[in-house]
């Protein structure tokens, strides 16, 4: 089904998806935005504004070369104009066009930022390209690179591409005033840059000394205070707006409506990060990027609040904690987490240069902030961004008011609340089991029709992968595909997906599963490790899945169970884009390549259904891989077609995957 985001059809079932509260508030807001379009009050002025929250004295040389290299050396790259974004390479940053998508080669209109139709690909190109420049995070990475190195052209070529932006975009026009998540992370990209560009000269002049600067911070504050994302949509989206108004508040803290911003930003963050994470520490939106991101987010606003010295709720930082542990939990041998849900790229805070592993940055300043765990993974790598917000933000184990918390005294390998279970055996083989919620919220804007799926990886090689995202706009096809039940490792019935979508970022039917046995205890002595949930998102039957991984012949059996009438099934595996395989009749042998050591294992499928190979098919799609937004590349999925009759005990399908060595 095609479905256009922007259809009287579309907009009746995102409607049906809100209660009484949120069509309230969305009402008062497109009141609001009427009023605006021909009231546009201007900054109120501003005198003897100074900006305090500097780095603390020798923070810049805690930084390790190994990261300050890394991060000059992409400085020097954006200095040159060159980027890649989303999968599209990108020489003009040397003087970008801030309305161009370079993908499409299309320029967004001018006008009124409310009446801009950016889902139209067509009228105004991938939103995505238009949006990520304008996060500026490129910019606080030539900011670090100047105040690791002291080389003003990196100082005057981020003056100088702010002064293009603000002259290009003013308040309320065109389609970078249009999604509060921009605006949330520019804000805190500038509070960044104002405070790593501290030794130049310029700076003052750049910011508090300069009327269009503090015109456009007022107005992106007033912007937040007035538009909060609402109801179903108070995803990881409301928690940037608040970290980004609450850090801006909080650091350019010069206007009279400032303090209000700052303690409604913080009431907002406050609430909204308890809402959006289980009691687990896992996101709701089970997502494993946007957990990423809202970590990122959260700690930045930790981090100016105690730069500023503003006291903030004991909650939030009981909320990050839980949050770093959670991660240090789910991650395999490589730290890669999950690949669960919906990914964009987005990212709270750049300083960091091309190749620093983001989720060894986060474990690196959650042992900085929160302290490591007996059980944590060892963390070797470095980065940039550690030592800045280490210098900031104060120790947990040093705030007074912080609750004493249990923290897990074992690694956790299974979080009931979210449903997700990972097992673990020798030979680094790491399996995520899905046992969880839809998504969250009543839309589950970020969800994948992917229950009881499995993703499994030997020494951090994708074996049974989760193909990922890819895209979000302009290409509905593709979006249906990656986030479709048969573009992952379940069992599909009837040809349908287990949950309902209603447009990009919507369901309106989610699929219910229940866990019914997770045994995740210790396997080092051989013995196994056991999984059982099932879901009801196909009517008149139900799907349940038995995953055991036993240890001492590295051996992982899914046994698929299909309870209710006769039914067409497909069963699916995605093998990761590193695995060659070699197909005959219903086994598949599996082979590729880890640091120049070849590996290999055998695949036994079940022998009820009819097994095909798919590579990089395109009508329908089917046989890919995204390893990031915007890039995809062919990789092998198996697919056994057939019948399941759940009264006629043929319902029953048994996968074998047998790892060699």
């Amino acid at each position: 089904m095609t479905v256009n985001s922007g259809s009287p059809g579309w907009y009746l079932r995102r409607l049906s998806r809100m209660g009484p509260r949120e069509v309230a508030g969305r009402v008062g807001d497109a009141v609001r935005r009427r009023r605006w379009r021909s009231a546009r009050p201007d900054c109120p002025s501003v005198t003897g504004a100074r900006f305090t929250a500097v780095l603390p004295a020798g923070t810049i040389a805690a930084v390790s070369p190994d990261a300050a290299k890394r991060l000059i050396a992409g400085a020097d790259r954006l200095m040159c104009g060159h980027a890649e974004y989303f999968g599209v390479v990108r020489d003009d940053l040397a003087d970008p066009d801030w309305w161009c998508d370079p993908k499409t080669g299309r320029r967004a209109p001018w006008g009124y930022a409310f009446n801009v139709p950016y889902r139209n690909e067509d009228a105004v190109g991938d939103i995505k390209q238009i949006w990520e420049l304008s996060r500026h995070q490129y910019l606080t990475v030539l900011a670090a690179a100047y105040a690791i190195t002291g080389d003003e052209r990196y100082a005057e070529r981020v003056a100088a591409h702010l002064r293009s932006w603000w002259a290009a975009n003013p308040p309320l026009r065109g389609v970078h005033w249009i999604s509060g998540i921009e605006l949330g992370i520019r804000l805190l990209s500038w509070v960044w840059i104002r405070r790593l560009l501290d030794g130049w000269p310029g700076v003052a002049g750049l910011f508090e000394g300069n009327p269009v600067a503090l015109n456009q911070i007022w107005h992106h504050q007033r912007w937040l205070a007035a538009f909060p994302s609402r109801g179903s949509s108070a995803n990881n989206h409301v928690i940037a707006e608040a970290a980004g108004q609450f850090a801006a508040a909080c650091a350019f803290g010069w206007f009279p409506s400032s303090a209000r911003w700052r303690a409604g930003a913080l009431r907002s963050l406050e609430r909204q990060l308890r809402r959006n994470t289980f009691d687990s520490g896992l996101n709701r939106e089970l997502a494993t990027e946007y957990h990423g991101l809202v970590l990122e987010l959260g700690l930045a606003a930790v981090a100016e609040a105690d730069a500023t010295r503003v006291p903030v709720p004991a909650s939030i930082r009981l909320v990050l904690l839980r949050m770093t542990d959670a991660l240090a939990a789910v991650v395999d041998s490589r730290l890669r987490p999950p690949r669960q849900g919906d990914a964009d790229d987005g990212h709270g805070l750049v300083v960091d240069g091309t190749g620093t592993d983001r989720w060894a940055s986060l474990l690196a300043t959650g042992d900085a902030v929160f302290g490591r765990l007996a059980w944590w993974p060892e963390v070797t790598g470095t980065d940039v961004r550690t030592p800045l917000l280490a210098a900031l933000i104060r120790p947990y184990a040093n705030i007074a008011a912080a609750p004493v918390v249990t923290r897990p005294p074992s690694r956790p390998g299974h979080f009931a609340d979210a449903g997700l279970t990972v097992l673990r055996g020798p030979g680094e083989i790491w399996c995520r089991c899905d046992g969880g919620p839809h998504g969250f919220l009543s839309i589950a804007a970020h969800a994948h029709a992917d229950a009881l799926s499995v993703e499994v990886r030997h020494d951090g090689v994708d074996v049974l992968a989760d193909p990922g995202t890819f895209c979000y706009h302009g290409q509905p096809e593709w979006r249906r595909y990656f986030r479709s039940t048969l573009g992952h490792n379940t069992l599909q019935v009837d040809g349908g997906d287990q949950s309902v979508s209603g447009g990009p970022f919507l369901w309106t039917r989610h699929a219910r599963s229940r866990v019914l046995t997770a045994d995740t205890s210790d396997t080092s002595d051989g013995g196994t490790a056991r999984w059982c949930a099932e879901h009801d998102g196909y009517q008149r039957s139900v799907h349940r899945r038995r995953v055991e991984l036993a240890t001492a012949n590295q051996e992982l059996t899914v046994v698929d169970e299909v309870r209710g009438p006769r039914r067409d099934i497909r069963l699916a595996f995605h093998l990761g884009p590193a695995i060659a395989a070699d197909l005959a009749g219903n086994r598949a042998v599996l082979t590729w390549t880890r640091d120049g050591e070849g590996r290999s294992a055998v695949l036994d499928l079940p022998g009820q259904l009819s097994w095909r190979a798919h590579r990089g098919e395109t009508d329908p799609p089917l046989g890919w891989y995204s390893a990031g937004f915007g890039r995809k590349e062919p990789a092998t999925t198996l697919v056994g077609t057939g019948f399941a009759d759940g009264t006629a005990l043929l319902g029953e399908f048994t996968t074998v995957l047998r790892f060699h060595g």
